[in-house]
Parts: C-alpha cells; structure tokens; sequence
C-alpha cells in the first residue's frame, strides 16, 4: 500500500546546518546574565527547529564550570560543564566545543530549560524560531467536522487555519462549536515558540474510552497569530478531519 504524502511543505533545514543568527540573543539564569551575544549560530541538531550556540567570548566565565569530561558528538569534540548559579549548580547543562575548525569550534550549548532566553528584548520559549519556518492564521470558511470512533467533536463553518511550515493545518474552531460534553479538561501545558503557551487541555472521552490530550487552546497567543485566541483545536493525528466533505488522511507528525 503506497504510503499517502504530506499536504504541507517540509522543513527547510537539514540536520546539521549551521547559519549565522543576526539577532541580539541573552540568557539569564535567575536574575544573573549568563550571556549577552549578537554572534549566535543556528544550529540544527534535528530537522525540525535549531537550537541556539553561544560564542564562549561572550558567556561570563563565573558561570562554567569544567566537569573534566571531553566528550566527541554529533559536531566535533567538547567537554562538558556544570552550570554554577548563586543558589544551585545544574551539572553537565552546558557543552563547550573545542577551538579549531569545525562548524562550531569554540561555541556553547545550553541545556535550554534552566536559562531564560531572550531575542532582542522579547522572551522565547522552548527553542529558536526557525528562520525558514512561517506561521499564519487565516480566517476560513471552510466546513470542519471532527469526529472520533463515530462521535462528532466539532462541526464549523468558520475556522481559523493556522499553516506553520513543516507541520499539518490546524483548525481552530470557536467553542460554541465544539462538543465539550465529550471533553475532559487535563493539567497539560506546552509551549510553542510561534503560539505562546496553551491554557487549557483536554482529552476525548467516548463511551467508556478516554484519550488523552487530544485538544487544546491559547487565551494568550503571540501577536502573529492572535486569531486563534480562545479557539479548540485538535490533534489531526489522533482524530478524523473532514474539510469541505472529504476525509482527511491522518499524519504522522505530533506537535501543537
């Protein structure tokens, strides 16, 4: 059976790319300054978003400490460092690759969680924006239906469809249509550097099934795609989608 092809146009960006960022990027730990640069590299460890490097120039030497541990991985040869706060020490949260002339020779890697990270003066979340990514939310009049085991979930004529590159449409539905005696609201939380950070959760209950985690909605989206606000959506991946009377094929992909 021929495996069906993707609707949405892939990542750009391969595994193992290394470009220039030309954006002003800081890192606090706490209330401290870890680094300041307008040098970081985008580093691509997997397709689908980089991460930021720091040049080690630019990171405050009081903050490092060298475990003694070299290592060789995926882009060349490093050793590991504890990151050292006033108040706690996060070990073997950084990787400081050696000088010479690889891609990333005499760069920094943060373990992302234990810094707050800032472009320019805005905050981001969970990693980079990709620069070869777009993200846009559009106003439709498309007719959405959303079933699961036979059980409509929602039914609309007026979505929001969000394209982020590299990922299926979402379809953002308005809660009056959406039927939430199916949905049990969850404690989940995620975040997308593109959206912001989700507010509510829910998984789908039909019958005597519950399956978690299959919805979800932002009241406080990033400016770019503010028209999803207070909007459901679900996972096309665990649901099944008709747009405008045909049956979408579920993708294999699992990002909000």
């Amino acid at each position: 059976m021929t495996t069906p092809q993707p609707d949405y146009p892939p990542m750009a960006a391969a595994r193992g790319r290394v470009e220039p960022s030309p954006r002003r990027v800081r890192g606090f730990l706490g209330n401290d300054l870890v680094f300041d640069t307008t040098a970081a590299r985008y580093v691509w460890e997997v397709p689908y978003y980089p991460q930021y490097y720091i040049p080690r120039s630019d990171i405050h030497p009081e903050f490092l400490r060298d475990e003694n541990h070299p290592q060789k991985v995926q882009f060349g040869a490093s050793h590991l460092f504890s990151l050292v706060g006033s108040d706690r020490t996060h070990e073997s949260a950084v990787r400081v690759f050696d000088d010479g002339d690889g891609p990333v020779a005499g760069l920094v890697r943060f373990e992302w969680d234990h810094l707050t990270w800032f472009e320019e003066d805005e905050p981001i979340y969970g990693h980079p924006r990709n620069p070869y990514s777009r993200v846009d939310a559009l106003r439709s009049h498309r007719h959405i239906r959303i079933e699961l085991d036979g059980v409509r979930l929602a039914n609309t004529s007026s979505p929001v469809l969000l394209f982020e590159t590299g990922l299926p449409t979402r379809y953002y539905i308005d809660r009056s249509d959406v039927s939430f005696e199916h949905l049990v609201p969850s404690d989940t939380q995620t975040l997308c550097p593109y959206k912001g950070v989700t507010s509510g959760y829910w998984s789908v209950r039909v019958g005597e099934t519950t399956y978690p985690d299959l919805a979800w909605t932002y009241h406080y989206p990033l400016p770019a795609v503010a028209r999803i606000t207070g909007l459901v959506a679900f996972y096309n991946e665990k649901v099944d989608i008709t747009v405008d009377g045909v049956p979408l094929a579920r993708p294999q992909t699992h990002f909000s």
